[in-house]
């Protein structure tokens, strides 16, 4: 597949709706037209989209999460400049070129035998194309912000940031899952898992986990390491949520670590496994917020969101994004 696929500034117009007296991001916003461009402009944070869910139905899951990323795109572009939301750090760079792989994957006949195996061969070349886009951007001296696609593309963020600082990086992932499965095809549940098998990944903390959908040999592993440290949603009420995710921030703040949110773990937000318990929106981007403030944090993840006609994704995904930046450009 082919690497990134850029906007022009006539596709992004038409995204925007303009008003008179009113001035939103996407007028602003400095737009990519090239991988140079990194080293060229002073924005801080770098923004692409990952529209794809070959990963999820490798995963035997419900397909979907190709279309989150340009609905969070349309939104985004119309979120107001103003004091507190500014423009002038973020370079849209645009998104990865997934036509390819998407069209193979719809190729495979569900009744092949190797349905799965033939998918994960599809996620990895994602990984390869992922992994590139991290590396340049932290290379250049930016902070990725990546949205959309399934949670398989964790471990081409992880690739891609170990490659740039030379060292194996930690995680802080806010999820329901630990997506620690077992090494086999490629696919949205064990991206985790290929990222400490390569020595992508040094420590793993993992925030909301459900306890109904962690298999034992799971827990089996992560009690048996000191490299793991996770928080059951269970077992936390309300009020203890905010202090048991400063632990779960401590366990991973020393080193560079990336944030994973996997829409997974807010309740009834849509999304590839989408779930009645979980995080409120809000509490969520409270987290967001916290975790924006650590020096380390090295990268944004926000995967497994699903667009529908119902909730609005692409404005709830914008909100958890404004929150971040806001907050990350005064740590």
């Amino acid at each position: 597949m082919s690497g990134l696929k850029f906007y022009s500034e006539k596709q992004i117009n038409k995204l925007i709706s303009q008003r008179p007296g009113e001035t939103k991001l996407g007028e602003k916003i400095n737009v990519a037209s090239g991988l140079d461009d990194l080293e060229k402009t002073d924005a801080q944070f770098v923004i692409f989209g990952i529209p794809e869910d070959v990963g999820v139905r490798a995963n035997y899951g419900k397909p979907g999460t190709s279309n989150a990323w340009q609905e969070f795109l349309k939104a985004f572009l119309n979120v107001q400049e103003n004091k507190y939301n500014s423009a002038r750090k973020i370079l849209l760079l645009g998104e990865l070129n997934t036509s390819e792989v998407m069209q193979k994957a719809g190729n495979i006949d569900v009744s092949d035998p190797n349905y799965v195996r033939k998918l994960g061969d599809l996620v990895e070349q994602l990984d390869s194309v992922v992994s590139e886009v991290v590396k340049k951007v932290i290379s250049a001296g930016k902070f990725p912000v990546i949205i959309g696609g399934g949670h398989n593309n964790a471990c081409g963020n992880l690739k891609g940031a170990s490659e740039a600082f030379g060292h194996p990086i930690n995680v802080l992932n806010i999820d329901a899952h630990t997506d620690l499965r077992k090494l086999e095809h490629r696919h949205s549940g064990n991206g985790f898992s290929y990222a400490l098998k390569n020595g992508f990944l040094e420590k793993y903390s993992v925030f909301g986990l459900h306890r109904n959908y962690t298999a034992q040999y799971i827990f089996n592993d992560m009690d048996a390491s000191e490299a793991f440290h996770y928080s059951l949603l269970e077992e936390l009420s309300q009020k203890q949520r905010t202090a048991a995710f400063c632990d779960n921030l401590d366990f991973v703040r020393e080193e560079k670590f990336g944030l994973e949110l996997d829409c997974d773990a807010i309740a009834n937000f849509p999304s590839s496994a989408v779930s009645p318990s979980g995080l409120t929106l809000d509490e969520a981007r409270e987290l967001i917020k916290e975790a924006a403030k650590e020096r380390n944090c090295c990268y944004l993840h926000i995967c497994e969101a699903v667009a529908n006609d119902i909730y609005p994704t692409g404005k709830a995904l914008s909100y958890l994004v404004t929150d971040f930046l806001k907050d990350k450009k005064h740590a």
